[in-house]
């Protein structure tokens, strides 16, 4: 009996996962401060073929083609497992993910997107600007954020795309607009959803929020180009094709709301709204002209 009983334990020991090795790719970034953006939520269809399967606070994005997967931004290293978890939920592989789309470099956005490279060995796709930071993990000095932002894991399979260039896979293609202004290299997509006969305008959004930290001013001469491209940016997302809304920060378009409402009924769908983009960017010339302001009287940041 004892033979017995040692052979048993030495069979469930050898069962028994090792603990997992420390993964570079998924070391957490600034955990505390992410929670407020990691709140769990279902992954979700939220138009057609358009999913979310982020959180409360992140969007991440998921657009269904014939031939595969695109996903959209990767949030912060430490939430991989459960992106990967929520695409898998909806009946997914991750390996029928083929290409990321990259809204911003900064490491709420990207401090995923290595690993979930990796794990599903589709390539990164960013403006020119931001892939010089996703390459090297680190924003430069002409990022308004530059002072606050964390490093994070470097993205090695990576594409560049020309503002205005159509991205297609499988019957669906995505446009790529240059949204400079939160970051140098800030890029949001466009495509069309359908249920139906019934076809929507999506756009997947990058933050409009004109936040500084340190000693950078949009009102600084030397940033003139930045802040010309700002403007520039806010009149552009007030004049795309616009009927769904989504944002890389839910609570920066009320998508946490019409999550929350979503998830209630989809009739009428809350995510509908024509005029969604057009309040995304009047909002943001507001912050805009209040962040100058500010500036001009010498406020603190």
């Amino acid at each position: 009996m004892r033979i017995a009983l040692g052979l048993l334990g030495a069979l469930l020991v050898a069962a028994t996962p090792a603990k997992s090795a420390d993964d570079p790719l998924l070391r957490p970034i600034a955990s505390e401060h992410a929670k407020q953006w990691l709140m769990p939520q279902p992954p979700t269809r939220i138009y057609g073929n358009t999913y979310l399967v982020g959180f409360g606070g992140l969007n991440v994005g998921l657009i269904k083609t014939r031939a595969g997967l695109i996903l959209i931004d990767g949030a912060v290293p430490q939430a991989v497992h459960d992106i990967e978890a929520n695409i898998r939920t909806l009946g997914f592989r991750l390996k029928d993910v083929k290409l990321i789309l990259s809204t911003e470099p900064h490491f709420d956005h990207a401090g995923g997107l290595a690993a979930l490279s990796r794990d599903t060995g589709a390539t990164v796709l960013s403006s020119a600007p931001a892939a010089i930071v996703l390459r090297q993990g680190r924003s430069n000095a002409d990022d308004p954020q530059m002072a606050w932002l964390e490093p994070y894991p470097p993205v090695t399979r990576l594409r560049t795309v020309r503002d205005g260039e159509a991205i297609r896979l499988g019957g669906v293609t995505v446009t790529a607009h240059a949204t400079p202004g939160h970051t140098p290299g800030s890029m949001s997509w466009g495509w069309r959803s359908c249920e139906g006969k019934t076809c929507r305008s999506v756009l997947f959004g990058s933050s409009l929020n004109p936040l500084t930290a340190g000693d950078y001013r949009f009102s600084d001469p030397a940033h003139a180009v930045a802040l010309a491209n700002f403007r520039r940016t806010i009149a552009t997302v007030r004049r795309l094709p616009c009927d769904i809304l989504i944002t890389a920060h839910p609570g920066q378009s009320g998508g946490d709301v019409k999550f929350a409402k979503l998830l209630q009924s989809r009739d009428p769908n809350p995510f509908v709204d024509p005029e969604a983009c057009r309040t995304y960017a009047d909002a943001a010339a507001t912050a805009l002209d209040k962040q100058i302001a500010k500036e001009k009287s010498g406020a603190p940041s």
